[in-house]
């Protein structure tokens, strides 16, 4: 069983920061992306960040939406399977629910990969 755990969410003030964190924990052989999503209130689950393994260990490529380019940035440890969104000049239309997702290959056979999800972490950004 993989479970992913994240923190960092709280109540923050027009043009601050938070960092969100989410580690990965049980039989895992291997993780291939990690991403961020975010759900706000009456909307759609939407991509925020996600970041890719390339050819070699140490080789990775991030992308962001529109919306958070320039403001967010992921990054990811593979030696702790936890990946990162630090998040600047914050603003209400960041207010929503945050969830991890993490690409993962597990122990055992099929070699298949599979979407495994954090709890979401609750970010307000208010006045």
């Amino acid at each position: 069983q993989v479970q992913l755990v994240e923190s960092g969410g709280g109540l923050v003030q027009p043009g601050g920061s938070l960092r969100l964190s989410c580690a990965a924990s049980g039989r895992i052989f291997s993780i291939n992306t990690m991403g961020w999503y975010r759900q706000a209130p009456g909307k759609e689950r939407e991509l925020v960040a996600v970041i890719t393994s390339g050819s070699s260990t140490n080789y990775a490529d991030s992308n962001y939406a529109d919306s958070v380019k320039g403001r967010f940035t992921i990054s990811r440890d593979n030696a702790k399977n936890t990946v990162y969104l630090q998040m600047n000049s914050l603003n209400a239309e960041d207010t929503a629910v945050y969830y991890c997702n993490f690409r993962v290959r597990p122990f055992g056979y099929p070699p298949d990969e599979y979407d495994y999800w954090g709890q979401g972490t609750q970010v307000t950004v208010s006045s």
